[in-house]
């Protein structure tokens, strides 16, 4: 059986743990506690301080196991840890924080750092009326038309399937492309 390692990652509160609750097929290990500080209490109740972790079968020989990260910095240290050994990585990003598009773009460019893999950008809560459309996303966040910047709604499984399919196709294609 082949294992293949995603990670989840974006700024606080962009939808990660939910994202991950939404496709497992099992219940979701999670390292969430309240929040602390009354700033972010505002947004949510509590955060993960860890990791995330949830898996999905593709059939008997596929396994997708896929790894939340915190999104505040004060627990980037388990980022690094988190993307060791990951094939592709998705970025969650609030469409409708624009305050939270640079430190999704930050995120990004560490993780880029840690390893070039494959990775899609997951345009979370187009279901609202004030969420950016990805392709004005793809702009604030800088990057070039070859990134793949998808639509999402990370409380609808089959919009969370598409992001995650279109990141194993990335992966294939580049898997493909070195053995040639």
């Amino acid at each position: 059986m082949q294992a293949v390692k995603i990670v989840v990652t974006g700024p606080f509160a962009s939808g990660k743990t939910q994202f991950i609750r939404t496709i497992s097929e099992i219940e979701v290990v999670s390292t969430e506690r309240r929040i602390s500080t009354a700033a972010e209490r505002a947004i949510k109740d509590q955060t993960t301080v860890a990791m995330d972790f949830g898996r999905i079968t593709i059939d008997r020989d596929l396994v997708l196991y896929l790894f939340g990260t915190p999104g505040q910095r004060r627990f980037d240290f388990m980022w690094e840890i988190l993307a060791e050994g990951m094939l592709g990585f998705i970025v969650m990003v609030d469409s409708t924080r624009p305050e939270t598009f640079r430190e999704a773009r930050n995120i990004l460019d560490t993780f880029r750092r840690y390893a070039q893999t494959p990775f899609v950008v997951a345009a979370n809560k187009q279901d609202l009326e004030d969420a950016w459309d990805p392709e004005d996303l793809r702009i604030a966040l800088r990057l070039d038309s070859q990134a793949k910047v998808l639509p999402c709604i990370a409380t609808r499984r089959d919009s969370v399937k598409t992001v995650v399919l279109e990141l194993l196709y990335s992966i294939l294609e580049e898997l493909s492309a070195s053995q040639r």
